[in-house]
């Protein structure tokens, strides 16, 4: 292992592109930032961390992670607070998340400092990448791969740590519309359906895609075992509100830990909102959807943040859901995430860290 406080070697760029980029009018995820932090896994110990500029790498065709998909990543973002500076939100959660996946797919733990240095200087370099205005964030992706040159299954021996920095907007341009689906799965227990690995998003683009075909955004995922039961969406995890309750399903090994996820829920209780994690069945769901006491679904997540869904489908009939301006509970939860992230309240939480 590399040893604490090893400092992290910088090349900067020669010129930069921000005066190029219209950060008022980013696709996301398809504009990336100056520089990518690089970190090698070689003869069982982790090497210098460096960060350089953003550019393409060169991959031999035997590369292990393009045969086997021994592949994981995270999702974070950095804000541009009220003062100017910039912080990250919950950090540590990602971090102790990928390292989890890490074991799950087999690969080595990243030192916990060195990876929260990293994520302190990428975001530091590339601070004037974050965009303006309320939807403005700066999206980071830590991206963990075997890179080994090899043709057999089994771990890779070498790995490559990247992370690199998109400036973002909106994920979702309008409300969502999304399908229970009850004939593809997306995990199995004893899977890798709470690891966040490439594989696990893999499998479920055909089902996406079938459903995309149809006009809707995302899916409802249910378990494999009986399709009775909700588990996540395609990116985010998922709430509902039947009456006055909160309600979100449990993790139990097949769902992603989501940190916007915990993060409704830790407000819910702090702002003594009822709420419920526990399992969910698409039967309780679709009754209160029948009976009018479904008043809100969304889903949460680090791209999305909270999505409102417009209408549910399931078994050929879509059910409409309460216009977005009548759903006190969820704006209500949504303000204050968002207020604590760009600093313009306090943060009972401690959550946030700055970057400088």
């Amino acid at each position: 292992m590399i040893s604490t406080g090893q400092k992290i070697a910088i090349t900067r760029v020669e010129r930069s592109r921000l005066k190029e980029t219209d950060l008022d009018n980013v696709v996301f995820g398809r504009v990336f930032s100056d520089h990518m932090f690089v970190m090698d896994y070689q003869n069982g110990q982790w090497q210098q961390p460096t960060i350089v500029p953003y550019a393409k790498m060169q991959m031999s065709p035997a590369s292990l992670v393009l045969h086997y998909c021994q592949t994981i990543f995270e999702g974070l973002k950095a804000y541009r607070t009220s003062t100017g500076g910039a912080a990250l939100f919950r950090p540590q959660m990602n971090i102790e998340r990928m390292n989890r996946s890490a074991e799950r797919m087999c690969m080595p733990q990243i030192p916990e400092d060195v990876f929260m240095d990293g994520l302190k200087a990428l975001v530091e370099l590339d601070s004037d990448w974050i965009p303006g205005g309320d939807e403005g964030a700066l999206y980071i992706r830590p991206l963990l791969y075997a890179s080994d040159e090899y043709i057999g299954v089994r771990p890779s021996e070498g790995y490559r740590l990247l992370i690199f920095t998109c400036p973002v907007r909106g994920y979702y341009k309008e409300e969502v519309r999304v399908k229970i689906e009850t004939e593809y799965s997306r995990a199995f227990p004893g899977g890798t359906g709470e690891a966040k690995c490439g594989g696990n998003y893999a499998a479920s683009l055909y089902p996406a895609k079938l459903a995309a075909d149809e006009g809707y955004h995302q899916l409802l995922w249910t378990d494999g075992e009986t399709h009775q039961y909700f588990e996540e969406s395609g990116t985010m995890n998922v709430f509902f509100r039947i009456d006055d309750t909160l309600i979100t399903p449990e993790t139990s090994g097949t769902i992603l830990h989501g940190v916007t996820r915990d993060s409704i829920i830790r407000i819910a209780e702090h702002e003594k909102i009822p709420c419920e994690v526990r399992r969910v069945s698409v039967r309780e769901v679709v009754d209160a959807l029948k009976e009018g006491r479904l008043k809100a679904a969304f889903g949460a997540g680090t791209a999305a943040t909270i999505a409102h869904i417009r209408s549910i489908a399931y078994e050929g009939v879509n059910y409409d859901l309460p216009p977005v301006d009548q759903r006190n509970l969820s704006n209500r939860i949504g303000k204050m995430l968002d207020e604590i992230r760009r600093g313009r309240i306090a943060d009972p939480f401690g959550w946030m860290v700055p970057v400088k």
